[in-house]
């Protein structure tokens, strides 16, 4: 049987740094999706208040092989 792979997009946030909003991405789809294969970031943005960084976010194209599918 050959698989199929699904890529849903996630915003992921942190309020440390760029890779740990990938991180928490990543984590946070982990939870409810099975055979997370890769991410690929598609974009960083930046929440600036008052001259001073507040949040960091990536967009994410996250992929999963689909149950029954491998």
């Amino acid at each position: 049987m050959s698989s199929i792979v699904k890529v849903i997009e996630v915003i992921a946030q942190s309020d440390k740094s760029f890779s740990d909003a990938v991180r928490n991405g990543v984590r946070e789809v982990g939870k409810t999706v099975h055979d997370v294969k890769s991410a690929w970031v598609d974009n960083f943005t930046c929440h600036v208040e008052k001259g001073e960084i507040t949040e960091y976010r990536a967009n994410l194209r996250v992929s999963f092989v689909v149950e029954g599918h491998k």
